[in-house]
């Protein structure tokens, strides 16, 4: 039987980070992971360029049935950490926008650079290993794999959740939870697309497919973020989209104001007075394209001189484009989430080590714990803070 210090089970963002960082104490570790390759999901995110982290990262960007549980870690590794390691690595970055930061070139700069640490650091990586049984032994744990059976003493779970499928995610870190005692949030997908069913909304949505507007205020439940969205044709993405989903239920009204830095009633009346004989839909190409102008004038309103509108009609058009609401009939769910609502319930794991209160010897870190971040590179941020926290007690 092999014997090691420590077992990482998931060579993801969380565990690659998890096992530099122990290795690097002098720990021996093994980092086994089912798939063919390290870091799948890495290599997919942000386009291709992997928006790695986020210069505005503070705990109110998470989402958890335990706030406080995410602060010890993000202030003990914080983004300024992670960009450090970036830069002693030379790779080139840039910042998109709101604090997002991307490589210039692609995604494999990242997922290289916690290979090569790893590598350095002494980690032993096992890829295509089938984790078949664990169980506690006196020393810590026990493990047959389908490459043989391993001990430990300490054994992290860092196998993400249960967005992309395609990628290999499964719900495996949930079963080891449950095995051992813990409590497991209801799950759901985040940071997904929106489906319509209702067939005037689906038809307009359909016929927008690949339509982008740049600058939206999207509102549920209190939350509102302010960004692109996009039309599909099933119905509505982009990254404002994307955000509200995480905090969305069934049922719930979404609303949307498609143009937040105008005053709409105002500048309509002001485009009366100066251009009477001007269409409602010219007037809307300049806001929106030419064939979002002429959807929205033959799907919301009657399109005709704009002397032709009293008052109450301007102020239907304003109310409507400042105003859209709408009622989902779901989400694209985890074939397109990028990340897992819900997991490991914080209040049995200790926010310092990351370790389990109810089976010692056994970490969570990553996604699979019931910590979400917002859009923008603070999922990997949560990685790379509880990676972090928990090598330094493993």
């Amino acid at each position: 039987m092999q014997t090691s210090d420590v077992v990482i089970i998931g060579a993801g963002a969380a565990g690659l980070m998890c096992a530099f960082v122990a290795a690097g104490r002098g720990r021996r570790v093994l980092l086994l992971d089912h798939a063919n390759k390290a870091g799948k999901k890495i290599l997919m995110s942000g386009g291709g360029r992997c928006n790695f982290t986020n210069l505005y990262t503070e705990p109110a960007n998470f989402l958890s049935g335990n706030p406080h549980f995410c602060k010890s870690a993000l202030a003990r590794y914080t983004q300024w950490d992670f960009i450090a390691l970036v830069a002693k690595h030379g790779v080139p970055y840039h910042e998109k926008k709101l604090g997002q930061l991307f490589c210039d070139n692609k995604s494999s700069d990242i997922l290289g650079m916690l290979l090569d640490e790893c590598r350095e650091a002494g980690v032993e990586l096992r890829l295509e290993t089938r984790i078949e049984q664990i169980e506690r032994s006196e020393s810590g744990y026990r493990l047959h794999t389908s490459a043989g059976a391993v001990a430990c003493q300490s054994l992290v779970i860092a196998t993400g959740g249960l967005s992309i499928p395609t990628l290999g995610a499964t719900g495996f870190g949930y079963q080891v939870a449950r095995q051992f005692g813990h409590s497991v949030l209801p799950t759901r997908a985040g940071l997904v697309p929106f489906t319509l069913t209702d067939p005037q909304l689906k038809a307009l949505c359909g016929e927008l497919s690949g339509t982008s507007v740049e600058d939206c205020l999207v509102s549920c439940n209190g939350q509102r973020f302010r960004e692109n969205i996009l039309f599909t044709h099933r119905g509505l993405s982009g990254p404002a989209i994307l955000q509200i989903s995480s905090f969305w239920q069934p049922g719930d009204t979404v609303e949307i104001n498609l143009l937040p830095h105008l005053d709409l009633l105002e500048w309509l009346t002001a485009q009366q007075r100066e251009r009477p004989n001007s269409e409602l839909k010219t007037l809307l190409a300049e806001l929106f394209t030419k064939k979002m102008a002429g959807l929205l004038a033959e799907h919301w309103f009657v399109s005709k001189p704009l002397k032709q509108y009293v008052p109450a009609e301007l102020e239907a058009i304003a109310e409507r484009l400042s105003c859209w609401s709408l009622v989902p009939s779901g989400t694209e769910g985890y074939r397109t989430a990028e990340v897992t609502l819900g997991g490991v319930d914080t209040q049995e794991v200790s926010s310092k080590t990351m370790e389990s209160r109810k089976s010692p010897g056994l970490y969570f870190i990553g996604e699979v714990l019931d910590v979400t971040g917002h859009l923008g590179g603070f999922n990997f941020q949560w990685a790379w803070a509880s990676g972090f926290a928990a090598a330094q007690y493993v």
